[in-house]
């Protein structure tokens, strides 16, 4: 037996990721923290590709309402703000593992009863210590405990308070930090020569304490809603204009991306990556704002007004692919006056037909326990009859379901005692 060699013809097909396709898609799917490190590594890597920090540029609308709320002259619209049974909830189950004493505990109910929908404390901490009936130094020390809950700024009496807490927390609250958070006002003016001027220090050093504080959350009680996204750089701001509601790119996000004046090796590769950024940031803005369009109602009222939206319409009145949607709303979010949004939150389902989304059903959930009588607080059952009620009928398992994902205990666990402070049920 002979053996003989055959050829033999094959087509087969292969997808095949060259590299510049490989870096598009993966930064599209970077959000800016993620983002301005790639930039960093790739730029010391390539000495032809010269990065600058991000400008100074305005204030988000969250801090500008928390000017506002601080005295610092920042006008700000207006808007409906309700505390979260979420954040309710986080606190007293934080509050319940501080090993404080009977007594403490008592205290510790009037501070969670004055907390605002900001996580600031809404009252003097003397009114506070009148109503628990114990001296004022006998509050600040069960203040100086309550103010160890996570998120760090939680029961700060004011915006400086928040911000010096976190500062401290992360190991930066020097002299000049402090000096700096004395100036409030002029930090929401952006008057860094001013503060320069008044401490003797230099411009830069005061910029850069600036900088830092913009990283810091000026509102923690603020994240436990239903759409808002944890403590993060956004890389979109949406603010309202006699026009409308405006979306923008997030300047103080990104750094500045240019080439080298001198050319030298890895010139193209740096004029490449720069135009990868400017179409991802492209990219990004446009899904944006067709997803901020269709929800301007949330942008309004709060995200109880969410209409359902999938990524599937989003995409094609854009003319994209799906995935491509799916990829840039991962880990983006957008600032908004009532906080800061995951874009991927804003899409949700209809419950059946032509019904609410999801998302509003959450909300008004989440309203209703807010609002409801601590004392007999609702049980599913009678929540999802309220729902019904509204004209959104729902199913009592599905009441359960969605009170699980707002992190909200069940009735027996959130009744508390009468207005005269008799102990929790």
């Amino acid at each position: 037996m002979t053996s003989r060699n055959r050829i033999r013809i094959e087509q087969s097909q292969r997808l095949s990721l060259n590299t510049r396709l490989v870096a598009s898609i993966r930064l599209i799917s970077t959000d800016a923290i993620g983002l301005s490190r790639f930039l960093e590594e790739a730029a010391e890597k390539n000495p032809q590709l010269v990065i600058a920090p991000p400008p100074l540029a305005d204030w988000l609308p969250r801090w500008a309402s928390a000017f506002a709320r601080a005295g610092a002259g920042v006008p700000v619209d207006s808007l409906p703000d309700t505390r979260s049974p979420g954040l309710m909830a986080h606190v007293s189950a934080a509050v319940a593992v501080l090993r404080l004493t009977a007594a403490e505990r008592q205290v510790a109910e009037v501070f969670v009863d004055a907390l605002e929908p900001s996580g600031w404390l809404g009252r003097p901490l003397a009114d506070i210590a009148r109503e628990a009936g114990v001296p004022p130094g006998v509050a600040e020390l069960v203040l100086s405990r309550l103010q160890r809950v996570e998120p760090t700024g939680l029961f700060a009496r004011n915006l400086a308070e928040c911000l010096a807490l976190q500062a401290a927390e992360e190991g930066w609250l020097d002299p000049l930090a402090r000096a700096v958070l004395d100036r409030l006002p002029l930090v929401a003016a952006s008057r860094t020569d001013r503060i320069a001027a008044d401490l003797g220090v230099s411009e830069v050093a005061v910029q850069g304490v600036v900088r830092r504080l913009r990283t810091l959350d000026p509102k923690p009680g603020a994240r436990f809603g239903p759409c808002d996204a944890p403590i993060r750089t956004p890389d979109l701001i949406a603010r309202k204009s006699p026009a409308g509601w405006e979306v923008s790119l997030n300047g103080s996000a990104l750094p500045t991306l240019a080439l080298a004046e001198e050319r030298g090796p890895g010139r193209a590769e740096a004029r490449s990556l720069i135009r990868l950024v400017e179409g991802r940031n492209a990219t990004l803005l446009k899904v944006a704002r067709e997803i901020l369009s269709r929800q301007a109602a949330a942008l309004d009222d709060g995200p109880g007004a969410l209409q359902p939206m999938t990524m599937a319409e989003v995409a094609g009145a854009l003319g994209l692919n799906q995935s491509t949607i799916s990829r840039i709303v991962a880990g983006a979010a957008v600032d908004t006056p009532r906080g800061t949004w995951w874009l991927r939150a804003l899409f949700s389902q209809a419950i059946r037909g032509q019904g609410p989304s999801a998302a509003s059903l959450r909300e008004a959930l989440s309203r209703m326990v807010a609002s409801e009588d601590p004392a007999r607080p609702l049980s599913d059952t009678a929540l999802a009859a309220a729902l019904a009620g509204a004209g959104a009928p729902v199913a009592r398992r599905t009441v359960s379901k969605y009170r699980e994902m707002l992190g909200i205990p069940p009735a027996h666990l959130r009744r508390k005692g009468d207005a005269k402070g008799r102990s929790r049920g």
